[in-house]
């Protein structure tokens, strides 16, 4: 594709993007991921997995709108708990919480507030330059995967998502060898053989995805909820400051916001790293470049930029690997590409070329969902800060109905439900053993592509096994994945270098 041409996607995806049903999706999204993000227990993964029976009936690219904007929503969402409650709402807003609720304490939550969505909206804005610049340029390389490419890329993304995921590598690999063995379930994709099917005719096309997805990230959920005692969650702190920035406030705050988007693209893009890194090193970095240091641990408002553009930053960038490779850095793109494929997409550089309009629609519409976060956040905080407090009691049922609703009506058949609840359970006992539910719905996902491909090789080649290792791309993906099974020894060690310190300062503060 030439440089006119995808000037022109770009052009044609905006004025498709502010269609009034796409206008409506971006709103209604961004709101609703705001929701769940300040819902301490919720997650980003949670809310996407459990819209997505919803976008089942939209277009492609105003469902994807939909769950780009839950996500980006989530993402702040977390930092309106952390900074009112102390409670972060995600993972991602954990060092938020260090600094904005110690802004809280000395009558300044609404600067803290202000901060927070000022700062994630510069991240996630600046995040899609290199969504539009760097995806293309993959995706083109993507094109020159022939078969035996394909099995070594599946592999890599399964090692990644396995490993970095978990803090242990045998469980990370038995979580994905699980993952691996659901996926043989159906139809044999070469010959029609059946497999695993014990004569149930609705597993002839295997394992419905989205009710894996609703199962293993919300039912799951569920059940850890329901065994918990129900308590009341401590009130919102009430502020009179008023929700804004001052020119040379935000003129102080520039230098980190423009390091903290660097860090975070960075991580995004890395698979496996994730929001939660990324929030510690935006924090750690801005305390490193900060002229006021002593501040730091006591209400720094610099401490709240970094962290919140940093984790902001993750969402664009962990969106490129995720559409041009077809590898989810995290849990959230991993529901994510669930999404593309009930659309009957698959990621990879047909999405640049065969279904650019939609793609590049899509891409437009995720920057023009960071408008809608800064305005939503700014007017309000306030009345999202009320709805952080919400029991478990009325949560819990309100989440089970929608599971149910969800898997229901992708086919309106009962086994869906079924199968939704099995993978709730599945889902629930693989976290109590700390094992890694994303690598079982990543595998469930490229588990076919990666058996297609090493089928593919192998009838081309009359069976010769030295056609995996002939190709210099091959031997890349190879290495990658080598060192994507011994990730979590040094992605541990790295994540409590950059998280002990902060945090032991929080729980002194």
């Amino acid at each position: 594709m030439s440089t006119i041409e995808t000037l022109q996607y770009m052009a044609a995806g905006f004025v498709s993007a502010l269609t009034p049903i796409n206008f409506l999706a971006m709103f209604g999204g961004t709101a609703l991921g705001i929701v769940i993000g300040c819902l301490p227990g919720l997650s980003a993964a949670m809310g996407v997995a459990l819209m997505l029976p919803l976008t089942f009936t939209m277009p492609a690219d105003t469902g994807l709108i939909v769950l780009g904007a839950i996500y980006c929503g989530a993402i702040f969402g977390g930092s309106i708990s952390a900074i009112l409650i102390h409670t972060p709402g995600t993972p991602a807003s954990a060092a938020t919480a260090i600094e904005g609720y110690q802004m809280t304490l000395k009558g300044k939550a609404g600067k803290a507030l202000a901060t927070a969505c000022w700062s994630s909206f510069w991240g996630g804005l600046l995040s899609c330059i290199s969504l539009y610049f760097f995806a293309p340029l993959l995706a083109q390389l993507a094109l020159k995967f022939m078969s035996a490419e394909k099995f070594w890329l599946g592999i890599f993304g399964l090692t990644i998502i396995a490993g970095v995921s978990s803090k242990s590598i045998i469980k990370g690999l038995m979580s994905g060898a699980l993952g691996l063995l659901l996926s043989t379930i159906g139809l044999d994709p070469i010959d029609g053989t059946k497999r695993f099917m014990f004569g149930q005719a609705f597993l002839a096309e295997g394992i419905n995805t989205t009710c894996a997805l609703i199962g293993l990230f919300s039912m799951s959920q569920v059940f850890i909820l329901a065994e918990k005692k129900i308590i009341e969650r401590a009130k919102a702190q009430k502020f009179t400051d008023k929700i804004m920035l001052t020119k040379d406030e935000k003129k102080m705050l520039w230098p980190t916001v423009i390091r903290s988007w660097i860090i975070g693209n960075i991580i995004g893009i890395l698979p496996g790293a994730g929001a939660s890194i990324a929030c510690f090193m935006g924090y750690n970095n801005a305390k490193s470049f900060s002229k006021h240091k002593e501040d730091f641990g006591h209400g720094a408002i610099e401490g709240v930029c970094g962290s919140e553009a940093a984790n902001n930053a993750v969402t664009g960038g962990s969106l490129i690997p995720m559409l041009t490779l077809g590898i989810p850095g995290e849990s959230v793109t991993a529901v994510l590409m669930g999404g593309l494929i009930i659309q009957g997409l698959a990621p990879g550089p047909e999405l640049f070329t065969q279904h650019a309009g939609m793609t590049y629609t899509f891409f437009a519409g995720f920057v023009l969902v960071q408008f809608f976060m800064l305005a939503l956040g700014m007017l309000g905080c306030r009345g999202f800060a009320q709805i952080s407090r919400l029991s478990d009691a009325i949560l819990i049922p309100c989440v089970t109905v929608l599971c149910v609703i969800g898997s229901y009506a992708i086919h309106k058949n009962f086994a869906d439900v079924v199968v939704m609840l099995i993978f709730g359970f599945i889902g629930y006992f693989m976290r109590k053993f700390d094992l890694n539910t994303a690598a079982v719905v990543l595998a469930l996902i490229l588990g076919p592509i990666s058996e297609k491909g090493l089928r593919g090789a192998l009838r081309v080649s009359g069976g010769d096994i030295g056609v995996l290792f002939k190709s210099p791309v091959s031997w890349i993906l190879i290495i990658l994945s080598v060192i994507g099974i011994f990730s979590p020894i040094f992605m541990n060690k790295f994540e409590k270098k950059v998280a002990g310190v902060d945090l032991e300062e929080s729980c002194e503060s």
